[in-house]
């Protein structure tokens, strides 16, 4: 692979508005496909609709900016058609798991080499406010002026659900956090999801204040990497226990608790019940928000199986283009 700078990935100028969570997470894209090494030429970033949905129109590779909702399904095509070709989803939490969730769902289930990314400020930014599928019950919008009576759906559930194989989550302005699992995103080979946690500075501001911030991450998050113990705490000094069928936060040092007692994070379980527990922490039951790599499992992929079956039936046919099919046929000669 050549050596590319962040510039190489650079176009135009972003139209989001000031302190925008996207604005973070482009910068962080062009870093992390940089150091990935693969082409622009090589690689096609697709969108839905939406604020986030714009970002392709900044990438100097290809792109297409599709309809609300459908951008894993012509992401899916682009794949299957060019297997070659590094494929960047981009979708924020109202096109990629309202109109576009049965897309989502069927991505992962399929596992087509697909990097997804779900950009998630939990409103409905571009039409001006209204609750999105991951907005909290209670919460107060333009479409809920008396606070929405339904219950979110929770991106980690609903990949883990649709037997996902790769999972991980970043805080926008985190910029190593996001650059870390872009990078471990392209290398795992399957539908991969990074959901990005973002605020959207005018119509839900401070969604994710709790992480938000280093000072924030290092009291509310918990990074966790394969292989090692699961400790959080600005001086790491609590970790998480197995409690039966859940977890457990502890603090080292008291009764009589060690490193030696703390789980050690396995990404690549085939089991993913920790992982969801992981991923399903925070938000205000006394756990730490899970950032990085939640799991990473090798599966066959869709568009592999697709390609080998096409081989494998090829040979067995008589014909292997249009003009032989049709000479397959009785032909007649009009004179």
């Amino acid at each position: 692979m050549s050596e590319y700078t962040a510039q190489d990935f650079k176009k135009g100028q972003p139209r989001w508005c000031p302190g925008c969570g996207d604005h973070f997470f482009l910068a962080s894209l062009h870093k992390a496909m940089a150091e990935i090494g693969v082409a622009p030429y090589n690689t096609a970033v697709i969108s839905g609709i939406g604020c986030s949905s714009r970002l392709p129109h900044y990438m100097a590779t290809y792109g297409m900016n599709t309809i609300h909702g459908r951008a894993a399904a012509i992401a899916t095509g682009c794949k299957v058609a060019n297997p070659d070709l590094a494929v960047w989803q981009i979708s924020g939490d109202g096109d990629g798991l309202a109109i576009g969730g049965n897309h989502f769902i069927h991505a992962n289930r399929r596992n087509i080499n697909l990097n997804m990314i779900l950009l998630n400020n939990r409103i409905y930014g571009l039409t001006k406010g209204q609750y999105s599928p991951t907005s909290p019950r209670g919460f107060v919008s333009k479409s809920s002026p008396y606070g929405t009576v339904e219950d979110p759906f929770r991106p980690a559930e609903l990949c883990f659900g649709a037997r996902g194989h790769f999972f991980a989550r970043a805080v926008a302005t985190d910029a190593p956090g996001t650059v870390e699992i872009l990078k471990a995103a392209y290398n795992h080979k399957g539908a991969s999801v990074c959901e990005i946690l973002q605020n959207c500075v005018i119509f839900n501001n401070g969604t994710h204040d709790a992480v938000y911030n280093k000072e924030g991450r290092s009291k509310n998050a918990i990074y966790v990497k394969h292989g090692q113990p699961l400790l959080f705490g600005e001086n790491l000094e609590f970790g998480l226990m197995q409690d039966g069928f859940g977890l457990k936060v502890v603090k080292l040092g008291e009764n009589g608790i060690t490193e030696k007692d703390i789980l050690v994070h396995d990404a690549h379980c085939q089991d993913n019940t920790l992982q969801l527990k992981l991923a399903l922490m925070g938000d205000g039951d006394g756990f730490p928000v899970a950032l990085g790599v939640i799991r990473d499992v090798d599966a066959p992929t869709y568009d592999d199986a697709v390609t080998a079956q096409i081989e494998e039936v090829s040979k067995s046919k008589k014909y292997h283009t249009f003009e032989e099919l049709l000479e397959t046929n009785d032909i007649w000669e009009v004179k």
